[in-house]
């Protein structure tokens, strides 16, 4: 958070348009701009006519994916403080406030008053590579999507009997299975070519149960996970960690998994949740002394899948590959080369 804001901007951003809201001295001030680079100029060049002064002013938007971020990058390019926040806990200060009244330039003035009450933390960009590697990952799930569909029109097209169909649809499939490889191709590329993504990749590697599709997503979505402060903080991007429900002596419902994170890295991580508990030596061991406590199974996965993102988080903030020799020995020693795992054993 800028600890040194006089004023706060909330801005409530769509795909055409800025709502802003300037609140000082307990007074805000409104404006709409254009969500192009000309609408980002006149937003900054309006900010300062009233007196925001960049390092005396943080900014507040939503995260609501390009329209948000082309905004955000541009701003902080220009100096701004930026926080790009959870619209959830948005809706939470919203719904504590009891707002009524939904509109732009309503929801803009929310914004303002959340930043001013909470400070959030400031938001720093991803670096390009990282951005372009997010828009390749995101294009190859699309077109994976787009095959299990035309997939699932095969089968009921030769269940039917329609023949004059399954030419056409396996003429697609072909096509989409050629644009996969050739994508799978350019991101293993993009990360080669970047020593940083390289580097992060060959520790992600290291961790049994993770394949290169589930690397090139964790990169692409997690970012440099060396941002987070701890282990926890990214099991909790991710959605993995438990959320129990105990309250007196009356509510005493089942701890399950938050799901509040990031669905997409949280749905990669399924598959290599139930490989590594098989395959991964710690994790099958962790799996097992669960199981024996009676734990469902679905349950167990989502403990196996929250504990490899605690192995992630591990191997690339410690910059050494997965060992589960080391780790075992780490649970009775804690052997200085392996301390910053710790976190994986919490």
């Amino acid at each position: 958070m800028n600890e040194h804001a006089t004023c706060v901007v909330g801005i409530d951003v769509s795909k055409r348009k800025l709502d802003i809201a300037l609140l000082a001295n307990s007074k805000i001030k409104s404006k709409v701009f254009d969500n192009t680079v000309t609408g980002h100029s006149e937003l900054v060049q309006w900010l300062l006519e009233r007196g925001a002064e960049q390092q005396r002013t943080h900014i507040c938007m939503e995260a609501t994916g390009p329209y948000s971020e082309v905004v955000a990058i541009a701003l902080v390019e220009s100096g701004w403080h930026i926080s790009v926040v959870n619209p959830a806990r948005i809706k939470g200060f919203a719904q504590g406030e009891l707002a009524r009244n939904k509109t732009d330039r309503a929801d803009a003035s929310l914004l303002a008053r959340f930043c001013a009450a909470m400070r959030p933390s400031l938001w720093t960009p991803p670096s390009a590579e990282w951005r372009e590697l997010r828009g390749w990952v995101d294009r190859l799930q699309a077109l994976k999507d787009m095959h299990q569909q035309e997939s699932n029109r095969l089968e009921a097209h030769t269940t039917t009997g329609q023949t004059s169909l399954i030419e056409s649809v396996q003429t697609h499939l072909d096509w989409l299975a050629q644009q996969i490889g050739a994508l799978e191709h350019d991101i293993n590329d993009h990360i080669n070519r970047h020593p940083e993504l390289k580097h992060d990749a060959e520790l992600l590697h290291s961790i049994p149960g993770l394949g290169s599709t589930t690397v090139a997503k964790v990169l692409a979505y997690a970012g440099d996970v060396r941002r987070f402060a701890n282990a926890k903080a990214l099991a909790a991007f991710i959605g993995v960690t438990p959320r129990q429900r105990l309250s007196g002596s009356s509510v005493k419902g089942r701890t399950m998994m938050s799901r509040t994170g990031h669905a997409e890295l949280r749905r990669a991580l399924y598959m290599p949740g139930l490989v590594a508990r098989r395959h991964n030596p710690v994790l099958r061991a962790f799996g097992d002394r669960l199981s024996t406590t009676g734990l469902a199974p679905k349950a167990v996965v989502g403990a196996v899948m929250r504990k490899l993102a605690h192995l992630i988080y591990g191997v690339i903030k410690s910059g050494q590959p997965f060992d589960a020799v080391s780790y075992t020995h780490l649970r009775a020693h804690e052997t200085d080369s392996y301390l910053v795992c710790r976190l994986l054993l919490e």
